[in-house]
């Protein structure tokens, strides 16, 4: 049985992190791997969803828990449909994320953990010298709380490795976990189907 759209197990990929820590870096790289084994993805980015489903919402505590449950109950959607969501969100409040991992039964949660010097490096559109300056407010990591999960299913170190090695962290992960065959199952099915 091969790794295709036609017998594919739906499942949400939920990166989290601080804003420059490598998560949509890490989920394009992913993205680009499912594609070519075959499966159908969608990227739920924490930007573009933002600017789309949750225009209007700002950046209190209560309008980003709500902006991460409307890219739940999408990649909810999506993956009982048999899709492989991405998502790729701040996520900041550990509440919100729980309560869309309760609802989502196929939900891998990676925790993209940089600290917050890397992060601030990292940011080529100035957010974290303005956030450091006190002219935006409610910044995560800065002026407002990033709460780390506690028990997520994997842990990336951006600082201290490739975006190439921290997605093939997150590959054997789906495959660790059945949501993805290993490329060599994958080819000696294909040659033994094909005789």
């Amino acid at each position: 049985m091969e790794n295709g759209a036609e017998n594919q197990r739906g499942f949400t990929l939920w990166f989290t992190g601080l804003s420059g820590a490598g998560k949509t870096t890490v989920a394009e790289i992913v993205e680009r791997e499912l594609k070519e084994r075959g499966l159908r993805v969608e990227v739920l980015d924490g930007d573009i969803v933002r600017t789309n489903l949750s225009k209007g919402l700002g950046f209190s505590r209560e309008d980003r828990n709500i902006n991460v449950l409307r890219i739940g109950f999408v990649a909810n959607l999506l993956t009982r449909n048999g899709v492989a969501v991405i998502v790729s969100a701040i996520s900041p409040y550990k509440e919100a994320r729980d309560q869309v991992r309760r609802r989502i039964i196929d939900f891998v949660e990676v925790f993209v953990d940089v600290p917050l010097e890397v992060a601030a490096e990292r940011d080529v559109k100035g957010l974290y010298k303005k956030a450091f300056a006190g002219e935006i407010e409610q910044f995560t990591g800065v002026s407002d709380p990033y709460e780390p999960p506690v028990a997520p299913d994997l842990v990336l170190k951006t600082d201290e490795e490739t975006p190439e090695e921290s997605a093939r962290k997150v590959i054997e992960k789906l495959e660790f976990f059945g949501y993805l065959w290993p490329r060599e199952a994958q080819e000696t099915e294909y040659n033994w189907s094909s005789r």
